[in-house]
């Protein structure tokens, strides 16, 4: 007999997102064991099983709207289908796991990424199938990830495979090939054989970690796919601890399996390394290694012995953010170069409009001319408008002008970016920024608000602060750093005048911008800035 197992009553959210499913078609599953991840503008949150039992068939997908009520899956009572797989005659193994059917190959059939919604160009991030591997019906292949979700692919068919068309990195959308798949003819039901999440008898007595045994919160805010997740709570790891060494920091089954090897320590293998543990030093509890192509941390000592300390976890946007500054240091020759702008006549115009700004709806700050003074900057030396190649040879070079505005956000910074800066206002400009430093520092940004940045600008000029060195925000090739414009006596026209400064911080990459070139940029952002009439010249 089959059962039903719904949404619970989850308080006043309606029509949910459904970011992840953390059980596939044939786990064993028990009690609070969570099912799916939904997410809101407000929370994430797991939806545990009221019902132990064997999943029988799962009703929902990732990207579905769910609401109390909604059926997520059919469970199958686990007493009796471990009682069916057991009847069952034994098979040969073979690689996936899967008994092979003894039915003659029917032919080559394509399997491709089905309907993904909104999704295009969509990474790879995970492999799940090897060539030879037989696997069933609804079985992952792959695992996506995007912006907003990862997700597993599962193949529509039984069969064996026989040639993978993708790899990890590739992107895919809906159509894409996933592999050429031998299927099978009218054999009987593959069974599969019992590895620990099956539903053989041994399986189903084997101890599975306890969700209390990790952080909840910690654990769902990791940045980890669904098949990585339920490994981890298989062997008892906190994913909220664990380093991730892949794409965007993701946590990858290496990292998990090099966590449980080195105990409390939190590991990660460098990319040439073995699958073998990890030996970690006994004497810290700090990491050996970062989750950054293996290169060294500093180890910590052991604190407490000098007083009371707090392990505070990271959110997960910090996370990303210094993964992603650790490698742009590393890979980029970064070189910085300061220069002035005289705003004084920029501000009294700023000055005389902001009130009318602000009767439309919006604020009329400095940051928006300074995005209109690096459009036009872009246009005259086009090199700081390109990004490296690949090959390291050729240079690629935009048409377009999106500027990245650097927001601080409760869960750190983020970078959304302002499209088309060229073509736009500055009242269209500042009304822009407004809605979506809104929507940053609310948690709304989405995929697309993220993507097609050119060049960055990172400004601490509501903070306070002479200057910095702001890090190249790769593949991008400059950034423009801002700190406050201070009020300075400076001689102009041979008398000694009160001029308003603002400092400028251009870091730009060595590999693409000579210096000389970069002090042209900084200079004429510099002129632009000088006069507002500057802009449209």
């Amino acid at each position: 007999m089959s059962k039903e197992i719904k949404v619970p009553d989850i308080g006043d959210f309606k029509e949910v997102t459904v970011i992840e499913l953390l059980v596939k078609v044939g786990d064993t599953i028990k009690i609070d064991d969570p099912l799916i991840t939904l997410e809101s503008d407000k929370a994430s949150m797991d939806i545990p099983a009221s019902a132990g039992g064997v999943v029988e068939a799962i009703k929902i997908n990732v990207g579905d709207k769910v609401s109390e009520g909604s059926v997520i899956l059919l469970l199958k009572d686990a007493g009796e289908a471990s009682v069916n797989v057991a009847s069952a005659p034994a098979q040969p193994k073979v690689a996936g796991g899967a008994a092979q059917a003894t039915a003659p190959v029917a032919g080559v059939k394509e399997i491709k990424v089905p309907d993904i919604g909104d999704f295009k160009s969509v990474s790879v991030i995970e492999v799940l199938v090897h060539v030879g591997d037989v696997i069933k019906a609804e079985d992952s292949l792959i695992t996506l990830e995007s912006d907003k979700a990862s997700m597993e692919i599962p193949s529509p068919k039984a069969g064996k495979v026989k040639e993978l068309k993708v790899a990890v990195g590739d992107k895919v959308s809906e159509g894409s090939v996933i592999l050429l798949l031998e299927v099978e003819g009218a054999a009987p039901a593959e069974v599969t054989a019992a590895p620990a999440t099956s539903t053989a008898p041994a399986a189903a007595s084997t101890p599975t970690a306890s969700t209390s045994t990790v952080n909840s919160d910690d654990f769902r805010r990791a940045h980890a796919s669904p098949s990585v997740r339920r490994i981890a709570r298989e062997l008892g790891v906190d994913l909220g601890k664990v380093a991730g060494t892949g794409p965007n920091g993701r946590i990858t089954e290496q990292d998990v399996r090099s966590f449980q090897a080195g105990g409390s320590v939190a590991v990660a293998a460098a990319p040439t390394t073995s699958a073998a543990p990890i030996e970690t030093p006994k004497a810290s509890a700090a990491p050996a290694a970062s989750g950054m192509g293996g290169v060294q941390f500093i180890t910590q000592p052991d604190w407490s012995k000098f007083g009371p300390v707090e392990t505070v976890p990271m959110s997960r946007i910090g996370k990303l953010s210094a993964k992603h500054l650790h490698r742009a240091w590393l890979t980029v020759p970064q070189v910085t170069h300061f220069d002035e702008a005289d705003i004084t006549e920029l501000e009294a115009y700023r000055s005389s409009m902001k009130d009318k700004a602000k009767s439309m709806g919006f604020n009329f700050t400095p940051l928006v001319f300074m995005m209109k003074a690096v459009a036009v900057g872009l246009k005259e030396f086009p090199k700081f408008n390109s990004a490296l190649a690949d090959d390291g040879e050729n240079l690629i070079q935009r048409k377009f002008y999106n500027i990245g505005i650097a927001v601080d956000t409760p869960d750190g910074l983020v970078v959304p970016v302002i499209k088309d800066v060229d073509r736009k206002g500055l009242f269209e400009l500042a009304r822009e920024l407004g809605d979506i430093s809104k929507k940053a520092r609310e948690g709304k940004l989405k995929a697309a608000d993220m993507q097609g940045g050119c060049f960055s600008i990172s400004s601490l000029g509501g903070i306070g602060g002479t200057n910095f060195t702001p890090i190249v925000n790769a593949p991008e090739v400059g950034i423009l750093g801002l700190t406050r414009a201070q009020e300075r006596l400076v001689r102009k026209n041979g008398e000694i005048v009160d001029r308003l400064i603002q400092p400028l911080a251009v870091s730009y990459d060595h590999r693409v911008i000579d210096g000389a070139y970069a002090a042209r940029f900084v200079s004429h952002i510099a002129f632009v800035l000088s006069d507002v009439r500057n802009l449209i010249l």
